[in-house]
């Protein structure tokens, strides 16, 4: 019998830490260049996991390092930044073209202490070091409502303790969704991690009991958050804290 042919690096899982991006073919893949300082993708995003504090160049050692999961264009991610020039942001998201116009404008703000990663959030883990990241935030991820679709949830046991790896201890990890099913998914995978995540705090209504929640702005709220309190749906929101 023939000996079996080895995976190619591109064609190895996804979580597999050999694991390599193919090349993109994406036009707004090479429009990240315009951006070298301030956009990373695919297999650059894991170059330099333990030290991304130092790929921001600004002077003062151990600032806090806060990161968005699925930040979009950065609409919140770049309120932060602007609103809190000691704190250091780094925005994952998988589209280029949205990743792109963040740094874009992020260029035009001449915020320096924000990044963007175009990259796969299942390999978090090969992002940053341990205990590199001091908080993580994910709002409304897809909630994939179909039974045949839940596997392709993100938040769940194995992606909660990725997460601990990457978050020091007492760092937080801040999580929205306006999914009733997906936040009773999410409670059954918090429940399963409690060795090292404690959950601080949990609502199933955000913003009960504010009558001017329709006010809010960004960052206080997403883009998307408005429009779910425009509509009258309750935001789910549980604040993890990291043991250890």
């Amino acid at each position: 019998m023939p000996a079996r042919t080895p995976l190619s690096a591109e064609r190895l899982p996804l979580t597999h830490p050999d694991y390599k991006y193919g090349l993109a073919r994406n036009p707004y893949s090479a429009k990240l260049r315009e951006f070298p300082s301030l956009a990373y993708s695919d297999n650059a995003t894991e170059t330099y996991a333990g030290a991304w504090r130092e790929k921001f160049g600004i002077p003062g050692a151990g600032r806090e390092l806060h990161v968005e999961i699925g930040c979009n264009t950065g609409h919140v991610t770049r309120a932060w930044a602007a609103e809190n020039p000691e704190k250091l942001y780094i925005g994952i998201d998988w589209k280029f073209k949205i990743i792109h116009r963040g740094a874009e404008k992020t260029a035009e703000k001449g915020l320096r202490n924000l990044l963007f990663f175009r990259a796969n959030v299942e390999r978090l883990r090969f992002m940053f070091g341990a205990g590199e990241v001091d908080a993580l935030y994910l709002y409304f991820p897809d909630p994939w409502p179909k039974k045949a679709q839940w596997k392709n949830r993100f938040l769940k046991e194995s992606t909660l303790r990725e997460a601990a790896r990457v978050v020091r201890p007492g760092g937080l990890f801040h999580i929205k969704t306006d999914h009733d099913g997906y936040y009773e998914w999410m409670r059954d995978a918090f429940a399963k991690v409690g060795d090292v995540w404690e959950i601080e705090r949990e609502t199933t209504d955000l913003h009960a009991g504010n009558p001017d929640a329709g006010k809010l702005e960004i960052p206080a709220v997403t883009l998307f958050e408005k429009l779910f309190i425009k509509d009258g749906i309750k935001i789910k929101s549980a604040w993890l804290r990291r043991r250890g």
